[in-house]
């Protein structure tokens, strides 16, 4: 087991309230939902250069109730499993690059990738 150090900090109670009601909703401890919540944050500022996403574009789309919310139970299962946040940008995004990598290694029109 790695080596862990307690942080603490004082927030607004709106946001503690607000904290409060995810971590919970998504059946982790605060220490989980805090770890994973910092983890996500450091690896979208590394991957995107910074939180300000400049050169990114919005791809938004409705999709059926049913189909949303066996996507949330899976986010949920999958975080809960894991210990690490699984938001929706991230299952999407890999959704679309495995689609992607998948037709990639397709030959094409003329028998090549």
């Amino acid at each position: 087991m790695a080596d862990k150090k307690n942080l603490c900090a004082q927030i607004d109670i709106a946001l503690h309230n607000r904290v409060t009601e995810e971590k919970d909703r998504l059946e982790m401890t605060t220490s989980q939902y805090i770890a994973a919540l910092l983890t996500e944050y450091y690896k979208m500022k590394d991957e995107n250069g910074g939180i300000n996403m400049t050169g990114s574009r919005t791809m938004a789309f409705q999709i059926p109730e049913e189909l949303f919310q066996r996507i949330k139970t899976h986010l949920a299962r999958e975080t809960a499993r894991t210990g690490v946040k699984l938001t929706q940008r991230d299952f999407v995004l890999g959704l679309i690059e495995q689609a992607l990598a998948e037709a990639r290694s397709q030959p094409g029109p003329t028998g090549g990738p």
